[in-house]
């Protein structure tokens, strides 16, 4: 024991200096502290000298720069330069654009909750409120959805002249030029609440708000561009759109093979140098509506007219929708959502230079563009949709529930609807906290390239899981399409979401973690710019700098995992009050895994590693877990802790550690190199899986709270079109919970007479007379259940058609056809 104690004292004095992060001279000083006290309690004098030799070779090595550069960084530095593949100019400009907030804490191991706790609570101006009591509500109010998707499939004139009228379309446009110049905030709740009634509708005021024209030319036009566009598009008489994908270029939007040539051409009868144009594009939302093409294309300058270059690069234009050879017109037809979406062609389309977005000083900088704005698009319009259709889902199918009542008891009752329901309710809050997160992101000066993915790939898949599961819940009220159904649309419209802006199979296994990994990472972009600066000087002292840092961290992060889990989170100060401290310690060691993790796969896998697609979108779920329970709880903080919502709350985060802790087992049992994986199991599991899946009780609280009257359920619904009206069937539905509620005493003394009283009467309004005219029930009371049938009955009713109705009446217009049955007969 005598010979193995100074070597134990350097491990305890290592894993004490690792933990808490401490300076390399600071672990030197505690380890020469503690083999000075091993020497004095009578420590083997040789393995003592041993381990003072050891720790002062390793503290020479690391802390004098003079041994340290040449020995150690140069040799680095030159293995660094040889492995690391060379960065296409596509992967450079996707690592260099954005900023990075909040979840670049989380790639140190050691996040600090309190920064996060101290961001500013998300509020809306008072004007931006008003914008959302008055226009925002009278719009929803004037929205019959099954009109736009069944009967016309388009929005009908008016409600066209009143969205434009209203400045919808230029939320994001400042003010100087006529726009609302709206915050992020603001965009956010604006969608969610059109999305919670229609996402037809939200889908058309969300893309001129998003990627393309509007915000392309707040950013980077001209000022002639600014002064001209940006106050037609705010009012509405120019309609936008944007040219990117076509059937070659889908998420690899980089390989379009559309191109522009510089040459001269003729622009309203003057001989000018622009460029002509060849394209094919599809899926193109607004397209056969829209008067101002955005248009995304590879240019080339073949004869040197504006400068060397040849292939200048992927650059940015405008066309006007008359421009010759423009070709607009047929339609796609996005299942049964048919917001206006279709492609565009064009062939020798000739426009001059100054209708390069930007001027010609932008030309080939189209990539640079289009990912910085569509990292702030893509953090707004898809989340909010998901983000506005969970939660006027979660509060209708909860009314439903209690409402609809299978042998004699409410359907939410049932165990198996309950596990629905909470799904339900715990997804459409999590979504919730992270729509808002990232749209207050924006809001803080953010390019949020990897929260958007996060917020895209999860809400977007979450608000599928809580459409399948409303469409399980209500059954054949949700198969039967018609004007009473408030789920069915949704159901068909959420594989939409899935696929835009970056397919979800893509974002999830190559962008989250991918990007993420590299950009959020403290040391590793800065390492790779040290390897590939010419200047060997300065990238041998920026490696320097950033190494050493890292191999700390590193080791650090394995400490701090395998402590973690042998004490199962509990024994270390974090954020948060009495309730959520316990949620912060677990989120603290997923942190630690997740970075112990990363730096093992980048170091073991190099390059390899974005070919490793599943590792990759395994540790991408880590990191969007941790990133959503952060918002969660940013949340529930900011809105002052409710008890009330505590049942929501711990059901998101249980969930979400439960899909953590999966997808750290299955990253790690896959490891490609398979000793690594077996080497790091026990530092993240040392007791194996822990978490587990939300259980039965806090599944039942959860449906409960939807099923009943309650601040939380207001909280959760706050933002949704809740208000009841002939064409909001969801509304009125969740307008009658408390009625019903407050009838089921009489209805359960009603049902009880029935059973056990000699009644004769067998249709119910008899049935009613009968409880009257004998004493069963008092003439309030049989008020009461009448508007408690009329109630229920509006709530499951479900709608039937002529079948003429069902039928698409252009296919009458044709002359082979003639007129339909019914007219002929």
């Amino acid at each position: 024991m005598s010979f193995a104690l100074p070597f134990l004292a350097i491990l305890a004095a290592g894993a004490f200096a690792a933990y808490h992060r401490l300076r390399l001279a600071v672990w030197a000083a505690i380890t020469a502290s503690l083999l000075v006290a091993c020497w004095l309690l009578g420590a083997d004098p040789v393995a003592t000298a041993i381990a003072a030799a050891l720790t002062a070779l390793v503290a020479a090595l690391l802390l004098v720069p003079a041994i340290r550069k040449p020995l150690l960084t140069a040799p680095a530095l030159g293995f660094l330069r040889k492995a690391l593949p060379p960065l296409s100019q596509t992967e450079r400009i996707a690592l260099e654009t954005g900023s990075v907030g909040f979840e670049g804490d989380l790639f140190t191991g050691k996040p600090d909750w309190n920064k996060l706790l101290a961001y500013p609570k998300p509020q809306l101006s008072a004007e931006e409120q008003a914008f959302l009591d008055g226009p925002v509500e009278e719009l929803c109010k004037r929205i019959n959805d099954w009109e736009i998707t069944h009967v016309h499939a388009d929005l009908p004139p008016e409600l066209w002249d009143f969205i434009k009228q209203n400045k919808f379309f230029g939320m994001i446009i400042p003010k100087q030029y006529g726009g609302l110049g709206f915050s992020a905030l603001a965009h956010h709740k604006v969608i969610q609440k059109i999305a919670s009634i229609s996402s037809v509708v939200s889908a058309t005021v969300g893309v001129p708000n998003s990627l393309g024209p509007g915000e392309l030319i707040n950013h980077y036009g001209t000022r002639e561009q600014k002064d001209y566009y940006l106050p037609r598009l705010a009012i509405g008489q120019e309609v936008p759109c944007f040219g990117l994908t076509g059937p070659f270029a889908g998420s690899d939007a980089t390989s379009i093979p559309d191109f522009g040539i510089v040459c001269k051409g003729e622009w309203n009868g003057a001989n000018v140098l622009g460029i002509r144009l060849t394209f094919d594009k599809r899926y193109i939302t607004l397209a056969p509506v829209s008067t101002l093409i955005g248009l995304a294309f590879r240019m080339y300058d073949p004869d040197g007219l504006i400068g060397d270059t040849r292939d200048i690069g992927i650059t940015l234009a405008l066309l006007p929708r008359e421009t010759p050879g423009v070709d607009i017109g047929r339609r796609h037809f996005p299942l049964n959502s048919p917001f206006q979406n279709g492609p565009i062609h064009g062939k020798d389309v000739f426009i001059p230079l100054s209708q390069l977005i930007g001027g010609v000083e932008m030309a080939g900088k189209g990539w640079n563009m289009l990912n910085e704005c569509l990292a702030v698009g893509r953090s707004i319009t898809l989340p909010s949709t998901a983000s506005g259709g969970a939660k006027a889902g979660a509060l209708v199918t909860g009314a439903y529930a209690r409402i609809r009542k299978q042998f004699g008891l409410s359907v939410g009752r049932f165990e198996g609807v309950e596990e629905a329901l909470a799904r339900i309710g715990g997804k459409a809050y999590a979504i919730s906290a992270l729509s808002q997160a990232t749209a207050a992101a924006v809001d803080r000066g953010d390019v949020p390239s990897v929260p958007s993915a996060i917020a895209k790939y999860h809400c977007t898949s979450a608000g599928r899981d809580v459409a399948k599961d409303i469409m399980d819940v209500i059954g054949g009220k949700g198969i039967i399409l018609g004007p009473r159904n408030f789920a069915g649309r949704a159901w068909q419209a959420a594989p939409i979401a899935i696929t835009v802006e970056g397919a979800n199979i893509m974002t999830r296994s190559l962008l989250i973690f991918g990007q993420g990994s590299i950009l959020c990472h403290p040391y590793i972009l800065k390492e790779m710019r040290a390897a590939q600066d010419p200047d060997a000087k300065a990238g041998l002292d920026a490696l320097d700098a950033a190494l050493y840092p890292h191999i700390g961290g590193a080791i650090s992060n394995a400490v701090r995992s395998f402590w973690f889990g042998l004490t199962g989170s509990r024994l270390q100060a974090t954020a948060g009050d009495a309730y959520t401290k316990k949620f912060f310690r677990k989120l603290n060691r997923y942190a630690a895994n997740l970075a112990l993790l990363t730096d093992v796969s980048l170091g073991a896998l190099g390059g390899r590693l974005k070919f490793k697609e599943s590792l990759s979108g395994r540790l991408g779920d880590v990191l969007s877990h941790l990133y959503m329970m952060g918002a969660v709880l940013k949340r529930h903080h900011d809105e002052g802790c409710p008890d009330a919502d505590k049942p929501l709350l711990a059901w998101a985060f249980h969930n979400s550690a439960y899909e953590i802790e999966l997808a750290l087992s299955q990253a790690l049992r896959n490891f490609p190199i398979k000793p690594l994986g077996w080497l790091l199991w026990p530092l993240v599991f040392p007791w194996g899986r822990r978490a587990v899946a939300p259980g039965d009780r806090l599944s039942h609280r959860v449906a409960t709270l939807l099923m009943t009257p309650n601040d939380a359920r207001d909280r959760l619904g706050n933002g949704a079109f809740l208000t009841p009206g002939e064409h909001n069937p969801g509304g009125r539905i969740n307008s009658y919970l408390a009625k019903a509620i407050l009838a089921e005493p009489v209805e359960r003394k009603f049902l009880k007479a029935l059973k056990t009283k000699d009644i004769e009467a067998l249709d119910f309004a008899s049935q009613l007379d009968e409880g009257v005219r004998e004493g069963w029930i008092t003439a309030d009371e049989r008020r009461q259940l009448e508007e408690l049938h009329a109630i229920t009955l509006d709530t499951i009713t479900v709608d039937d058609f002529d079948p003429h109705e069902l039928r698409a009446a252009s296919y009458y217009d044709l002359p082979q056809h003639g007129r339909h049955p019914r007219e002929a007969a």
